[in-house]
């Protein structure tokens, strides 16, 4: 039994029990665009591939929508969770289902009528493009409602721990999205029309492989008719926005770099770019999962105001989730010829080796964007609105774009390879520039350059309780959990707290912890541990117990009364009527157990 260190494990094999599902989710994002230029390349033509490149920029507009309602929904979930809400969790849950599919209409219908309109003119100059992209952008107007609802579902999914439906439904999306790609383009020769309209329906089939859960019993989580506190939207927005700017940014950013690579470079760039650009959506999927377990983990310690665990998903993240990536980005440099050969097979042809270099350089900046990532999300979470626009606008346009105006004009002269690279620098110059930005507000906030985790987060001093007023407990055995008791009473008296409620939390907690080991350890093979905390504030004694083991509520165990052994969970039932309040959720594959004297 430990007293003295929360037992990090368990934060970091959730994380990491948790990272495959989003990681497949944020490869389901990139499936459409990876799949379309595939087939854009080598079944359509040049032209084609070109309306796939200059729509990315809307494609970001819609990432920062579906951000935005994600980044504040999940965040104030999170809160919520970690202070046992659960009915305002479901006013969140409706009213980000409802703004999402009013957002997704409006952005079809904004769609089909500039491509019915033909008002693309701004966009796409060439005529031919132009006929391209307005098909293009058509197709991907019939997709837009179940691109932002089923990134929403996704995440709710991930609260319901219901990860395996969204792995299902990543895998029919793929399959399908394959096989109508293939229908429409190589088959019924669709052209542009085809290639949007193939993802978009298989966008459709994975909204509605996850919505069937929420019509559920089992769901936790269930839409409204009427959400029951709407300026709650304005909390959504005032907290999401921030974090999705950089997608805004990114967008004016895209057009940038784009008009810039079509005057030094041409169209051999603008192909160059959204090739490698697009297949790297498989590698950034690792960053974006890597961002929502840690979003809703930090929004959860941010809730419970748990300093220890708020700080260890950020330590995991620089201690794996960053070598974890640098792999990743090893392996796609060393691969860059054989991914380039996906779309292009004659290396005599430019547009070859500036895809070639786009792989090998362009990766370079994702373990830098990761610390990035992570602290928007978390300055979202706990309200550093600063720090969240100032690395959302240097991350979104200053970075990229500053570089980009000083060294593309001047190598231009020398060669249209150096130019087009310029490019693939100015993202790794980019990543440098946000990690500084982070190392230069924590010293501006600190007056001293951060020397640790705490200090670089920049965590208040009166956030959560002081130290000497909580106690921390990892057990592993009831062994542990009988020597308990006699510990957290001495700790309640320590504190003021009278004898009857010092003895009744130390009883409490091996009651509970007890019926966790017996329980909950012994449901499967796997190795338990239970993370306890007994907590002094403003004069009352907290107890929370977590685990992960399997879903087990007390407080449906305490109304079974065995008349055959009227002593059967009389514990449990007793602890029911003598706490001031006891909740109860499974949340994230966790078990939490508040109860307060």
């Amino acid at each position: 039994m430990s007293t003295q260190r929360y037992d990090a494990k368990m934060t970091s094999q959730l994380l990491f029990r948790l990272l495959p599902f989003q990681i497949l989710l944020a490869v389901v994002g990139s499936i459409n665009s990876i799949v379309s230029t595939l087939f854009a390349s080598n079944a359509v033509g040049m032209t084609s591939m070109s309306a796939v490149g200059l729509y990315q920029p809307f494609t970001m507009v819609f990432n920062a929508l579906g951000t935005i309602l994600v980044g504040g929904s999940t965040i104030m979930c999170g809160r919520y969770m970690g202070q046992n809400q659960l009915q305002k969790m479901q006013n969140i849950f409706s009213l980000n289902i409802t703004c999402s599919i009013l957002i997704g209409l409006c952005a079809a219908l904004v769609l089909a009528g500039m491509s019915m309109f033909d008002l693309s003119g701004w966009i796409a100059k060439d005529p031919e493009v132009r006929a391209a992209f307005n098909q293009y952008v058509l197709g991907q107007a019939i997709g837009i409602i179940p691109l932002i609802l089923g990134t929403q579902l996704s995440a709710f999914l991930l609260v319901e721990n219901k990860n395996s439906l969204t792995t299902i439904a990543s895998l029919v999306y793929i399959v399908c999205n394959l096989l109508l790609n293939f229908l429409f383009v190589q088959v019924l020769k669709m052209q542009a029309f085809g290639l949007a309209l193939a993802s978009s329906v298989g966008l459709w089939i994975f909204l509605g492989v996850q919505a069937g859960y929420f019509f559920s019993k089992k769901a936790h989580l269930r839409m409204l008719v009427r959400p029951n506190d709407w300026k709650e939207l304005k909390n959504i927005f005032v907290i999401g926005v921030p974090g999705a700017a950089s997608f805004l940014y990114q967008t004016l950013r895209g057009i940038i770099v784009n008009s810039m690579m079509t005057t030094y470079v041409g169209t051999a760039g603008l192909s160059a770019f959204a090739a490698a650009n697009t297949l790297l959506g498989f590698a950034w999927a690792v960053p974006t999962g890597m961002l929502a377990v840690s979003r809703m983990l930090m929004s959860i310690s941010i809730g419970e105001e748990d300093r220890r665990t708020l700080t260890d998903v950020m330590r995991n993240m620089f201690r794996r989730f960053i070598p974890l990536m640098c792999a990743i980005v090893v392996v796609l440099i060393i691969l860059a010829e054989p991914l380039t050969r996906l779309y292009y097979r004659d290396p005599s042809n430019p547009v070859y080796m500036m895809t070639v270099w786009g792989f090998r350089l362009l990766p370079l900046c994702m373990p830098l964007s990761i610390i990035s990532m992570h602290f928007v999300c978390y300055g979202q979470a706990s309200n550093k609105q600063v720090l969240v626009h100032v690395l959302s606008i240097v991350d979104g346009v200053i970075g990229v774009v500053s570089f980009m105006l000083v060294f593309m004009p001047i190598l231009s002269k020398t060669s249209v390879y150096a130019a087009q690279n310029t490019v693939y620098w100015a993202s790794f110059f980019n990543g440098v520039c946000t990690t500084l930005v982070v190392i230069i507000y924590a010293w501006i906030c600190n007056k001293k350059c951060p020397k640790n985790v705490e200090e670089l987060m920049v965590i208040p001093k009166d956030f959560g309780v002081d130290e000497a007023d909580r106690m921390d407990l990892t057990l592993h055995d009831m062994q542990e959990v009988v020597q308990i008791a006699e510990g957290i009473q001495q700790f309640c008296l320590a504190k003021g707290v009278d004898e009857k409620r010092s003895y009744l939390a130390g009883l409490f907690m091996e009651e509970m912890a007890g019926n966790v080991v017996k329980h909950g350890f012994t449901k499967d093979k796997k190795q338990h541990a239970i993370d306890g905390r007994v907590v002094y504030k403003d004069g009352a004694v907290i107890l929370r117990i977590k685990d992960d083991c399997v879903p087990f509520d007390p407080g449906e165990r305490q109304k079974i009364v065995d008349p055959e052994d009227p002593t059967k969970n009389f514990g449990v039932r007793m602890i029911y009527k003598i706490a001031s309040a006891v909740q109860y959720q499974n949340m994230l594959g966790l078990n939490a157990l508040t109860i307060h004297i």
